[in-house]
């Protein structure tokens, strides 16, 4: 069930966009803590699961990380992906790792404001629209926001990634 964004606390997501004069819509929806898949956050906020983007971090065999977003209703090409990203492979990082990585919990994992600054990849489906959701920052939070605004705040790039 969506809930009324007036009431959430800004997060460090939400001031990066503010910080590079970025407009964004704030949507919130009651968490499921048993389905914390985006395809759930799409169905309870009434988007097209094409235009919302979740965020998954890769790393290399030798520890170099990788963002990558892509439709919730998506599978990541990891091939496509380290192509993209110039390794030779990569490899989801553990759920256990994401915080000390990001800054984020699973869930919550935004491309704005992680702990440190990795390199992006949007899958280019993202350009085919006004706007994407991505999460905010926190579990129940997605911004609605232009994919190339996006991709300027956080230095990425489009490309293909889907299997």
């Amino acid at each position: 069930m969506a809930r009324d964004a007036e009431k959430v606390k800004k997060t460090n997501a939400m001031r990066e966009l503010e910080n590079h004069g970025v407009s964004y819509q704030v949507k919130t929806y009651e968490v499921d803590e048993d389905d914390l898949s985006g395809v759930h956050a799409a169905e309870v906020l009434g988007e097209d699961a094409s235009q919302v983007f979740k965020t998954l971090v890769t790393q290399s065999p030798d520890k170099q990380y990788a963002v990558f977003m892509i439709p919730v209703d998506e599978e990541l090409s990891l091939k496509k992906a380290a192509a993209a990203a110039k390794h030779k492979s990569l490899s989801m990082i553990q759920v256990k790792e994401l915080k000390s990585v990001t800054g984020y919990i699973r869930g919550g994992c935004s491309p704005l404001a992680m702990k440190k600054s990795f390199p992006v990849y949007i899958d280019e489906t993202a350009q085919l629209f006004d706007t994407i959701a991505c999460s905010g920052g926190q579990r129940g939070v997605q911004l609605i926001v232009n994919p190339e605004d996006l991709a300027r705040v956080v230095g990425a790039e489009f490309v293909d990634l889907l299997a």
